[in-house]
């Protein structure tokens, strides 16, 4: 498999971006036509849109960690002549387990989430979307090495760099703002 090799400047435009969430809310990604072509059934879609009830890293909700990493692995791949529909697409889905994963295990008595949910996210992906075998793959395997079984393809990859990429990113940019909460002027007495 191709070594997958980014440059220096486009690895920092890569960290900015992931920890300024902002274009999310603004969804300055739908200004992208490429991209919701792609994409453009499943950011509609009820389900999908649910996504937002659920807290994913810090404050980032599930919908909003997924679109970024969607639009991370869709502009990696794009820009390498990969197969960026599939890569758009599993982004979207790769996280679609539909609970609060902070507070599933008390729940459910389930606690292995982290092993657990991407099989969750491809059987609902396929309930509710159409989706290939690379699609698939490309979700079930994302937590690779946590599950034993590497992605297939080198989108999938991707998926799984996007996603460790903005999950550190968001929970960094939360730590950041407790920290400056703290250092504030009067909180320490």
């Amino acid at each position: 498999m191709e070594k997958l090799r980014i440059p220096k400047e486009e690895l920092e435009r890569a960290r900015e971006w992931a920890r300024d969430e902002s274009w999310v809310r603004k969804k300055e990604y739908e200004r992208d036509l490429g991209y919701l072509a792609c994409v453009q059934d499943i950011l509609e879609h009820s389900v999908f849109q649910s996504m937002d009830q659920f807290i994913q890293h810090g404050s980032t909700t599930c919908k909003a960690h997924c679109i970024q990493v969607s639009y991370m692995t869709y502009k990696i791949c794009k820009a390498r002549g990969w197969d960026y529909v599939a890569g758009a697409r599993a982004g979207l889905l790769h996280d679609l387990f539909l609970y609060d994963w902070h507070t599933h295990a008390k729940e459910t008595g389930e606690h292995f989430h982290g092993l657990t949910h991407p099989r969750v996210a491809m059987n609902n992906a396929v309930r509710y979307f159409h989706i290939t075998d690379k699609e698939k793959d490309m979700i079930l395997r994302h937590m690779w090495p946590l599950t034993p079984i590497p992605p297939r393809s080198k989108e999938g990859f991707v998926i799984l760099y996007a996603d460790k990429f903005c999950g550190l990113a968001e929970v960094a940019t939360q730590m950041k703002k407790q920290v400056m909460l703290v250092l504030q002027p009067g909180h320490l007495g």
